[in-house]
């Protein structure tokens, strides 16, 4: 980087640059190009630094924080004006510049960013300039400085949750402008015969305490004038009016939310004609007026403008969403493109996916050797001690429901013996659980909840004096357990109702979360403008020592006000106030230059209708949005056939079949592991066929991986379907990948071919048995014919004592004719003919592949086992050869 930097390399971006700069066509090997390359190559090391980003966002939040202290007592802390705005202020301009010279990146130059950048950078260098010279208290420059409020929103980009509501309300802006242009419209046309009914017509002779005098007294404007010689009474007009069509829609306004439109409708029931004083309800049919714009610009226009903004906010959260970086939503674009081209059946297929997705096996914790923390073990683990806990925590909340303000010392008495009880019992309860679980106890959330409440109620107790006085009531530590009931809920079939809405709260959190903080921003700028324009207005009507835009922090009660639609219009009044009779425009003010109490009508309109529109019917409805989507995904998934619960249900199951987590279990436990399932995942006994028929795979040991079991339990609830095998198949292939930590492993034979192995080796067992069986009573039954026979004599040459087959014997050689002489050679007249047949001789069997009940053998097929069985051979021999006997001719 020494020496002189080479001749750079003309690209596209420089060509952009230079044609938009021609300042940037130098030469950057010697003079003043060279200082300019090098300065702008360190401001690109400096801006793309790791830390630089983290700098500039502290630097972002610590100058906005500075212009809260820009209220009416900023000239009362010098030290603070003078040392830590007056650095922020220096600061800020120069990280922008140091920022813009980086024109080696374009990213700086984009229009939004660049005007935005530019913007600021203009305001603090004029600001700047200013403060310098002296010229800080000129009008135009207090003016200009105010657009110092849009600081904050540079962190729009900086923050990723407030980015996607942005850019989704970004997206919605078409659809809400023309919902608010079909409202202005239809606005329109009842400004306009508002304009006409009551133009100049809500005037009125008042004295200086508001009083309105009787028409009987003073009838119009002229007699007003001509008795004002005392200045006690002056001519004035409602301050809300139809004089032009923009007043009148600053009154339809008000109208159309509900907030000050009694006296709006009043003044015009009781207006006469122009410059007159009014009497009391002498235009009566003027209600129809308002009652019509209420039932249609109001509960029709602005309630559609509403429903649009929900529904294309709803739009492009699920646009968002397709488009985020994750494993399933990838798997449906590669298998289906977009979600609405699937069908209802892989929707439910998909989203059972999904939730099996975020699930692995956990290892439990495993059972002390101690007997007496082993009982403790088993005792916090029964369901049964969870809700007999639950109903203390309700009896707790019971007694502290029956504390009142003026009951007596007595019952005082009672209710502090009571709470020490339950706090000892609670006390009880949180030992014993860290006895039994030891380190295992604060490894989940709940139970380090309850050693906290424990601890803090104990705290309450010893120190309650001290607590109450400086902090807060012990108490509140108490009523915190009563989140605990949220626990029992999933243990109770019955609340599902009450599941699903905490669900959909659940699931709405992170989103409002977002919201609120564009909340936040929107009125911590408005909060800033309303301190640079309505500090000093006149307290009146809903501008009092707490209402008002003085502070920070009274600025933001007022805004908190207004989002609510809560009587804004009193807030808007006092700034409306721009005559002498109304407000001192030469009043000075204690530790400033300021003089005068008036508002500003034309800024102060603008103000409250701008932010009314950006926070209750836009961000403020956003919230509605969220809880409406998310409320009606955890309904849908209530309805689905497998809910959360039930995966959890299933790996807590898990557990006690597989202590070690190891992924797997045995093909001889599947059974009972079904039948302890609770529905609608379970499969009662008798339930082997159900299971074989699953085709689950399975790997040396006999062993099922859980994934597996899981994904056919799945497929037995969802239904059978051949569209879904492909669709299983590729969650499946991504599952594993998303979750490294599961085993990969190589299935060998699956249940149902374990089982059809099993069944065939039997049959080929039992037929060749029944063959034996057959061959060894045709051979038996030849040689008992042979000896019984008077014909039967030795041939010359035989010895004496071999068996020889004649021309008739059913076999003379292999495997019976063997036997046959091995077994009935020349001992067979000696022995009775009651040879049996041995074991040894018999074929090999297939007991080592699969043992095979005895009742599925033949009755004959014993014989070749035990000798004690060797009679019944013998019996069915003779009554074979006796039925050959009795055929023979």
């Amino acid at each position: 980087m020494s020496g002189s930097p080479p001749r750079r390399q003309i690209n596209q971006e420089d060509v952009v640059c230079v044609s938009r700069f021609q300042c940037c066509d130098i030469d950057t090997t010697a003079g003043l190009g060279q200082m300019w390359w090098r300065t702008r190559k360190t401001c690109y090391q400096i801006v793309e630094h790791s830390w630089f980003e983290s700098f500039i966002i502290f630097m972002i939040l610590l100058s906005s924080g500075a212009l809260a202290f820009e209220d009416i007592y900023i000239e009362q802390r010098r030290v603070v004006k003078i040392s830590v705005l007056a650095y922020l202020a220096q600061f800020f301009p120069v990280s922008q510049v140091t920022t813009l010279r980086v024109l080696r990146t374009f990213r700086a130059l984009r229009p939004l960013r660049a005007a935005s950048r530019f913007a600021g950078i203009r305001v603090s260098l004029v600001s700047l300039v200013a403060n310098t010279l002296g010229y800080s208290d000129l009008a135009a420059i207090k003016s200009l400085r105010t657009l110092r409020a849009l600081r904050p929103l540079r962190a729009l980009s900086r923050f990723e949750g407030m980015r996607v509501v942005v850019n989704a309300l970004i997206g919605a802006i078409p659809s809400i402008m023309n919902v608010l242009l079909v409202c202005l419209i239809f606005w329109l046309i009842f400004s306009i015969m508002g304009v006409n009914l009551f133009a100049g017509k809500f005037g009125r002779c008042v004295n200086r305490t508001g009083f309105v005098y009787d028409a009987s007294l003073i009838n119009n404007r002229s007699e007003c004038d001509a008795a004002n010689d005392t200045s006690q009474h002056y001519w004035t007009k409602v301050k809300v009016n139809f004089d032009n069509v923009g007043a009148g829609y600053l009154a339809l306004l008000q109208v159309a939310t509900f907030k000050g439109w009694m006296d709006i409708m009043y003044a015009a029931v009781d207006s006469r004609a122009v410059e007159e004083q009014p009497i009391k309800e002498i235009n009566l049919y003027m209600y129809l007026y308002f009652v019509i714009f209420i039932i249609f610009g109001s509960f029709f226009t602005l309630n559609l403008f509403i429903g649009v903004i929900i529904d294309n906010f709803n739009q492009q959260k699920r646009k968002i969403s397709i488009k985020q970086n994750t494993v399933w939503i990838h798997v449906m674009n590669h298998i289906f493109m977009r979600d609405i081209f699937m069908t209802e059946e892989q929707k439910k297929y998909y989203n059972a996916m999904k939730k099996l997705g975020s699930k692995k096996p956990q290892k439990p914790i495993p059972r002390p050797l101690n007997d007496l923390q082993g009982f403790f073990f088993d005792l916090v683990g029964k369901q049964a001690f969870d809700i007999i806990i639950m109903v203390l925590i309700l009896l707790n909340m019971i007694t502290m429901m029956v504390e009142t303000d003026e009951q007596s010392p007595q019952m005082e008495k009672i209710l502090y013996y009571i709470n020490l009880a339950f706090i000892v019992v609670f006390t009880i309860e949180c030992s014993i659980k860290i006895m039994a679980l030891r380190c295992y106890f604060f490894t989940v959330g709940w139970n380090i909840f309850d050693f906290v409440v424990v601890i803090l109620s104990i705290v309450g107790i010893v120190l309650a004096d001290i607590i109450e006085k400086y902090f807060v009531s012990p108490t509140l530590f108490r009523v915190i357990r009563l989140a605990r009931i949220g626990r029992v809920l999933r243990l109770i079939r019955g609340a599902k109702g009450i599941r699903t809405l905490l669900f959909a709260l659940m699931m709405s959190l992170p989103a409002l979360f977002n919201i609120g903080l564009l909340l936040f921003l929107v009125m911590f700028i408005y909060a800033i403008f309303g301190m640079a324009n309505f500090a000093y207005v006149k307290r009146q009507g809903g501008i009092d020592d707490m209402f008002n835009f003085e502070t920070f922090g009274n600025s933001m009660l007022c805004l908190f006000q207004i989002t609510t639609s809560a009587g804004w219009d009193n807030l808007l009044n006092p700034i409306l106030n721009n005559s002498p009779e109304e407000c001192d425009p030469h009043l000075p003010h204690t530790g400033t230059t300021v003089k005068g109490n008036c508002g500003n009508p034309s800024v102060g309109i603008t103000f409250f209708v701008t932010y009314i529109i950006i926070s209750f019917l836009i961000v403020v409805n956003m919230y509605i949005a969220i809880i409406l989507e998310n409320f009606s995904v955890a309904t849908e998934e209530s309805t689905e056939p497998l809910s959360e619960d039930d995966f959890e249900m299933f790996y807590e199951v898990w557990e006690k079949f597989d202590p070690e987590a190891t992924q797997f279990m045995e093909y001889s436990k599947l059974s009972d592991f079904a039948d302890s399932l609770l529905e609608p995942l379970r499969i009662s006994k008798p339930n082997k066929i159900k299971l074989i028929s699953m085709d689950l795979p399975m790997v040396s040991g006999d062993k099922i991986h859980c994934l597996d079991i899981l994904f056919a339990f799945t497929k037995r609830v969802l239904g059978e379907s051949g569209e879904m095998d492909a669709l299983k198949q590729q969650m499946e292939e991504k599952f594993m990948i998303s979750n490294p930590s599961k085993i990969s492993y190589e299935p060998i034979t699956t249940t149902l071919r374990r089982k059809q192995e099993e069944v065939s080796a039997t049959i080929i067992q039992r037929c060749y048995r029944r063959h034996l069986v057959r061959r060894q009573l045709k051979a038996a039954s030849y040689m008992y014919r042979q000896f019984t026979t008077p014909r039967h004599e030795h041939s010359e040459g035989e010895e004496g004592g071999e068996v020889i087959f004649g021309e008739d014997a059913p076999e003379k050689e292999g495997l019976i004719a063997t036997m046959m002489k091995e077994n009935y050679g020349s001992s067979l007249l000696g022995v009775e003919r009651s040879s049996t047949i041995s074991s040894t001789s018999s074929p090999p069997s297939y007991n080592s592949v699969t043992p095979s009940a005895p009742e599925n053998l033949h009755p004959l097929a014993a014989s070749t086992e035990t000798a004690d069985e060797g009679s019944a051979v013998r019996e069915q021999s003779q009554a074979e050869a006796d039925r050959t006997t009795e055929t023979e001719p």
